[in-house]
């Protein structure tokens, strides 16, 4: 199977998601956050880099759950603003 390349919205997306989940883990180490998710380490770590721009959903759902973050402030937070279309 053949993944199509991410967009650079698609790429900036994830870093903003990536961002907001580690401002959010704060002190916490990157391993109990994980545990508390049900995750791996380097699931949470790929993800805050931006290495794993597009994470699955129930991941993304799991670590909002463990960092006390909503779904709609991960949505919000990581919404691609549209461009109005040419007249």
């Amino acid at each position: 199977m053949v993944r199509t390349p991410l967009t650079a919205e698609e790429r900036e997306r994830g870093e903003r998601l990536g961002r907001l989940l580690r401002e959010a883990r704060g002190g916490r180490s990157m391993a109990e956050v994980a545990a508390r998710a049900g995750v791996s380490a380097e699931t949470l770590r790929k993800i805050e880099t931006g290495r794993a721009p597009t994470p699955a959903f129930f991941t993304v759902a799991a670590l909002a759950g463990a960092l006390g973050l909503s779904l709609d402030e991960l949505l919000v937070a990581t919404a691609v603003t549209a461009e109005p279309a040419a007249a």
